[in-house]
């Protein structure tokens, strides 16, 4: 019996494999029902939405400024020459230890006396100076963009509509499938 059944399931198999199928998509379908082919693009309009974009950027203006002063502002130059120029009397008074102690009490009160003396020099009160201040702002403006396509096609003569997130061209790629209905 074996002997004959093996010839049986050769003829069986050969005549399967004989009925032509459809394989005219570069995908095989999903089921035996169902098939991918062509149809005719008649019309594809973009799909846009409008979005927000902010960008923050620095503006940067210079800017007068009143300052109140003291007498005491900018009386470095007075303080370091008073200084040198009593440490040089001091010591030329004295001799030994005594000469060393003359000279840094006679920078110390060098430097002070010029000190007085440029802050005599300098009128408190205001004065002007230029000062650069910054701040951010942020610039806005509406960017539309594609989201999608509103598509028109046409298949053996009956006409669909699809939205799709890209443009198809001339010729649109679609899924056709057959299932039997109830009656």
């Amino acid at each position: 019996m074996r002997a004959t059944l093996i010839p049986v399931l050769l003829v069986l198999a050969g005549a399967a494999s004989a009925q032509p199928r459809d394989y005219s998509s570069a995908y095989a379908p999903e089921d035996e029902n169902s098939r991918v082919v062509y149809a005719d693009v008649l019309r594809v309009d973009p799909v846009f939405e409008t979005y927000r974009v902010s960008e923050p950027r620095e503006e940067c203006e210079d800017v007068e400024v009143r300052r109140q002063g003291s007498r005491y502002d900018n009386t470095n130059t007075g303080t370091i020459v008073g200084a040198i120029v009593g440490g040089a009397l001091g010591n030329q008074v004295g001799s030994g230890s005594g000469r060393k102690a003359a000279t840094v009490a006679g920078a110390v009160i060098g430097g002070a006396v010029g000190r007085e003396v440029d802050a005599n020099d300098n009128r408190p009160g205001s004065y002007r100076s230029v000062e650069t201040r910054c701040r951010v702002i942020d610039d806005s403006y509406d960017e539309r963009r594609i989201v999608g396509y509103d598509v028109e096609y046409r298949y053996r003569g009956e006409v669909f509509f699809s939205r799709l997130g890209y443009d198809p061209g001339e010729k649109l790629r679609v899924r056709v499938s057959v299932e039997p209905v109830d009656p």
